[in-house]
């Protein structure tokens, strides 16, 4: 694919990411809103500005020449494919609730499409604008004065622009009626003048025609009904196919990403990928031997863990036919700290790692030793994707012994619906005029989807498709916010939205009651005096029905 970064010199045959056989992930069911939504932004042909709006982390460099400027779809699918698919990349946070391979995948079927438009709009260009280039640069000359003038902030400037626009028009018309001089350049000159014309006519055709195409892409996928992204640029066609071999690497080295058990704390930023943590529960007592016991038996975190991870099993059963609990997904995570306005996490290596996960030894000996002082810790998840992926719950269990004194901590994360900018589909291009004769009376004229200032824009921008680089200096680029995860780069807060609030305060009492019960179970199973630990759990148990979530990452101090 132009425009991406060679692989490193040292990826070899072990490097290789292909996941072979593609079996459905437990928790891959029922994401697809959430994706289709974030995959949809590749088609779109709105302004790049509502993509900063969206989050305003998310930056845009001003382009040298305004005529060549991007929509938000040509940059949003030209900035997620090079920072999910470059050769030198930094690593990308976990998008829990959608599939990051099929947005991505989505992003280079837009890219074909308007490359598609772009060979078709080049050879107008070629036809056209090579032969009768001065016609062609003294229109787009003007093209570019009115985009100047019109995208000041004073209106009155932007009337001043369209004026300016069709004045220069004018005088065209005018020069080539009233020539100064005749013969073969006279000809030439007023054919040099007119042609531009003919060409945008042609070229006007082209952009209707894909903008079409495009919306019609956008509009399936929100209504649910869109299909898998066709990219045969994917696929090798032969052994020595470098472009299709990277793409197929960098598409497999996004889905092993996305299934590490290795998480970054940002502070009040929450774990990423996860969301901020709401709530915060704690049981801490002192180990004591049970009555009638000279001391307890000797057990280590891990024990405790274990256990609440077998019962963790159970949670969707239940003695009531009510629907209940889906399965959720039940993991080990390994968090690793970094500085709230980090711009990049680093991927650990050495023999304790495999691919991008920490293997189960290291997990094991995190849990028991990293309790105190620097490095990673350990944490039990329990997370739930409901809302077709709109909204993420995940309830972090950790169990660390100081002294004589045994933690359980439960802190519940809830990551919201990704922003509406990305739910909305296109609107039709109306206006609504007097009727001619009924004039109090006003009826809707459908507008062409390519107005003329576009069709100049796409026309400019095609020759340079091939050329990435040269596109993004002269029209300027977008930047995501880092560290990038698609999914939490987007998601707005579930507390706006009544029932998701519902579910996520909702899910911590019982997987609270359960990872109480099962750490008691251990302790009494090892000679412990668990009378307190049952009070205090108690006591917990009333605390977590406060329907009020927190902001658990601030602290007032």
């Amino acid at each position: 694919m132009a425009g991406f970064d060679d692989p490193s010199s040292k990826t070899d045959a072990a490097s290789d990411f292909t996941p072979g056989a593609q079996i459905p992930l437990s928790g891959a069911s029922g994401q697809t809103a959430a994706t289709q939504a974030l995959a949809s932004a590749a088609y779109r042909d709105d302004g790049v500005e509502k993509l900063i709006e969206a989050n305003p982390e998310a930056t845009f460099k001003k382009p040298k020449i305004s005529l060549f400027e991007p929509n938000l779809g040509e940059a949003y699918a030209r900035a997620v494919q090079t920072r999910l698919l470059g050769g030198a990349r930094a690593p990308l946070i976990q998008s829990f609730g959608i599939e990051p391979q099929a947005v991505v995948e989505h992003c280079l079927a837009a890219t074909r499409v308007r490359k598609q438009r772009d060979s078709r709009l080049t050879v107008v260009m070629s036809l056209f604008g090579l032969v009768f280039l001065p016609g062609v640069l003294l229109w787009l000359g003007a093209f570019q004065l009115r985009r100047v003038i019109a995208g000041s902030k004073d209106k009155r400037a932007g009337a001043f622009g369209t004026v300016a626009l069709v004045a220069v028009g004018a005088l065209i018309v005018l020069f080539a009626i009233r020539l100064p001089f005749g013969g073969l350049w006279a000809l030439y000159l007023r054919a040099m003048l007119v042609a531009p014309v003919v060409g945008w006519l042609w070229a006007k055709q082209i952009c209707e025609r894909y903008a079409k195409d495009l919306r019609s892409r956008w509009e399936n996928l929100l209504g649910g009904g869109g299909v898998g992204a066709k990219i045969p640029e994917a696929v090798p066609q032969d052994p020595g196919d470098a472009g299709a071999e990277r793409i197929r690497l960098g598409l497999a080295k996004v889905t092993a990403e996305q299934a590490s058990n290795l998480v970054y704390y940002a502070g009040p930023k929450g774990i990423l990928g996860m969301g901020t943590r709401w709530g915060s529960w704690q049981l801490a007592e002192e180990l004591v031997p049970a009555e009638g016991q000279d001391d307890i038996n000797p057990f280590r975190s891990w024990d405790v863990v274990r256990a609440i991870h077998d019962q963790l099993r159970m949670l969707e059963r239940g003695p009531l036919h009510t629907g209940g609990f889906p399965t959720p997904s039940i993991r080990h995570w390994i968090v690793s700290p970094v500085a709230e306005g980090a711009k990049a996490v680093k991927r650990p290596e050495g023999q304790e790692v495999e691919g991008y996960s920490i293997k189960d030894f290291e997990i094991q000996r995190i849990c028991n030793e990293q309790q105190f002082g620097a490095g990673n810790r350990h944490y039990l998840g329990v997370q739930f994707v409901l809302w077709d992926g709109q909204l993420v719950i995940t309830l972090l269990i950790t169990v660390t012994v100081l002294h004589h004194t045994l933690r359980i901590e439960v802190t519940g994360h809830a990551l919201g619906p990704v922003h509406g900018l990305f739910t909305s589909g296109p609107k039709a291009k109306t206006k609504e005029v007097s009727k001619s004769v009924k004039f109090w009376e006003t009826r809707t004229v459908k507008l062409p989807l390519v107005e003329a200032q576009e069709v100049v824009r796409l026309s400019a921008r095609a020759p340079f498709t091939w050329f990435p680089p040269v596109l993004d200096f002269l029209g300027g680029k977008l930047a995501l916010p880092e560290p990038f995860g698609l999914r939490h780069a987007w998601a707005d807060k579930p507390w706006r939205h009544r029932f998701m609030a519902d579910d996520a305060l909702r899910a911590a009492t019982p997987v609270l009651r359960v990872v109480h019960s099962a750490a008691i179970r251990v302790l009494a199973e090892n000679g412990c005096d668990v009378e307190k630990f049952g009070s205090r759990s108690l006591n917990l148990s009333g605390a977590v029905q406060d329907a009020k979530p927190g902001k658990a990452d601030v602290y007032d101090a």
